[in-house]
């Protein structure tokens, strides 16, 4: 899973087509020309298939690095690089590709803005996403960095570090602790108490098909990304299918963001009516149109960077939603005198659907895992997501039913009072969040569209604004014909969360180390787990 480093050099290779120059050393320590002989270039083919991301041969190809854009909390202590363009490089995303894995030379404009620039126009062919190194004479060449040197290379270049143990359980919150958290009390209200069950039962069965997941990446070398996972199980054709699953969505979260924000806004403006030529557009219908138009031009940027720190604060805005809700009903008086029911079996499987989509992180938990720094301590840092989530689930979900009984909407922020200040700041809060995550959470898709442009059209943008514009577009529709934020979430959480939570992972699993695995083995791992997570409480 880590970059090959030998005792005494290491070597950073561009992406170009052109033959590869690799030094092997002899019997005397000397270093000759690998692409001399034959068994030096089979030998050459074969370090090549076992480097890290060599699954990563087929669409998608982009996955690892719009993924770690979509969900990873940048660390500060990277922004205090050597050069501009490595501090313009210096996120999460580039901290990941750098160190993991070479990225496809497609996906060097996933940094790059959205018009061209003066580096596009001196050199238009495509390049290596490696570019912001020194530039090389030779379009095919390994640069060799030995002991001496290295030191002084890598304080100039500062190749950045993996994440630690901290920054790898705030990434985890940031993928789990997402809009999700809105709908808990009215999960609770379709559920009834006992519901709750069901909530802390997706938890310990997600935090054990994400050791599952990390089972699977260890299982050979080369894995880092659940569609790796996917082809190394069941082929090409299976990681195109978990790519479709994954893609899609990422696609319906976006289509929950325009739901949220017409429904918000028009909670705040609820005259806001317009009329245009005997067409009236409701509030929520205005508003979706007018958050629409707002978050399509940070679509169309290439260079997210600045919208992945700012999207780091989605769990802060998570959590301050979550105290302006208990402000509300504590200091402000509302109160918490509903008893609700205990059981609604009429509607539990809305509440089913809704629970799961709580838990909707696997397909960035193999991310996470490759990019810490120490991997073993990657069940701890799922012990300590899962927690944390499941505590913040648990918590709204019994303050929002118990303030508002059966008359809890799909979002508590829609039953909060409007006079009061905490109401104001709270559904405020859950408006602006939305638009620092539709452009992230859209990219992959985007990202993985633009991969299927024919190479003779990679020169210009137009084709990525098309796609990019008509996936937003496409959404704001989807958005408008089903209009309801609690039904769209649960029908996700049933079909796609559950599918890439619960279903997955164990299938991939069994296909993967098929009879490779004893019983007794499976035992111990999963007794060490259970001791894990008794050791955490």
């Amino acid at each position: 899973m880590k970059n090959s480093v030998s005792d005494h050099s290491f070597y950073i290779e561009s992406d170009e087509e052109d033959e590869e120059k690799v030094f092997i050393p002899d019997e005397n320590g000397e270093e000759v020309d690998g692409n001399e002989s034959d068994d030096s270039d089979s030998s050459a083919e074969n370090q090549q298939q076992n480097k890290p991301g060599s699954y990563n041969t087929s669409w998608p190809q982009s996955y690892r690095q719009s993924i770690d854009l979509y969900s990873s909390v940048p660390s500060p202590s990277i922004g205090f690089l050597g050069t501009p363009t490595l501090s313009r490089l210096s996120s999460s995303y580039l901290s990941s590709s750098l160190t993991r894995r070479h990225t496809p030379e497609t996906l060097s404009s996933a940094t790059k803005p959205l018009l061209p620039t003066v580096d596009d126009q001196i050199e238009p062919h495509r390049r290596s996403s490696h570019a912001l190194l020194p530039p090389i004479p030779s379009r095919r060449q390994s640069v060799r960095l030995d002991d001496k040197t290295s030191s002084k290379v890598s304080h100039e270049i500062s190749l950045p570090r993996h994440c630690t143990n901290g920054q790898a359980v705030l990434n985890g919150i940031n993928v789990l602790c997402g809009v999700g958290i809105l709908s808990t009390p009215y999960a609770a209200k379709e559920g009834g108490w006992l519901g709750l069950i069901i909530l802390f039962t997706f938890a310990l069965l997600s935090f054990y098909t994400g050791l599952l997941l990390r089972q699977c990446l260890d299982s050979q070398p080369g894995l880092e990304t659940y569609p790796d996972i996917g082809q190394a199980a069941f082929g090409t054709y299976g990681r195109i299918a978990l790519s479709i699953i994954l893609y899609v969505e990422l696609y319906a979260c976006c289509v929950e963001y325009i739901i949220l924000e017409g429904d918000n806004l028009a909670s705040l403006f609820p005259n806001a009516y317009v009329s245009l030529g005997g067409l009236e557009l409701s509030p929520q219908r205005l508003f979706a149109l007018m958050a629409t138009l707002a978050v399509l031009p940070t679509v169309w940027l290439r260079d997210l960077s600045v919208l992945s720190y700012i999207s780091a604060g989605g769990v802060v805005a998570s959590i301050l939603a979550v105290l302006c809700l208990f402000w509300v009903g504590l200091i402000d008086q509302v109160g918490f005198h509903n008893k609700g029911t205990t059981l609604n079996i009429a509607t539990l499987p809305v509440a089913v659907g809704l629970y799961g989509y709580c838990y909707s992180g696997h397909a960035v938990f193999p991310n996470i895992y490759t990019s810490m720094a120490n991997p073993n301590k990657f069940p701890s840092v799922l012990i300590a997501c899962f927690a944390i989530c499941s505590l913040l689930y648990a918590g709204t979900a019994v303050m929002g039913y118990t303030m508002f009984g059966e008359a809890t909407e799909s979002q508590f922020t829609l039953n909060m009072p409007k006079d009061l200040i905490a109401s104001k700041i709270a559904v405020w809060t859950t408006v602006v969040n939305p638009f620092t995550k539709y452009a992230l959470t859209m990219s992959p898709v985007a990202m993985s569209l633009e991969e299927l442009i024919p190479s003779t059209h990679l020169k210009s943008h137009i084709y990525a604004i098309i796609i990019r514009t008509s996936l937003v577009i496409s959404t704001l529709i989807v958005g408008l014909t089903i209009p309801f934020f609690g039904l769209v979430m649960s029908l996700i959480g049933s079909l796609l969360t559950m599918l890439v939570t619960l279903i997955l992972p164990p299938a991939c699993y069994l296909s993967i180390l098929r009879g490779k695995v004893t019983r007794i083995q499976v035992r111990s791992y999963i007794y060490k787990s259970l001791g894990d997570l008794c050791t955490f409480f």
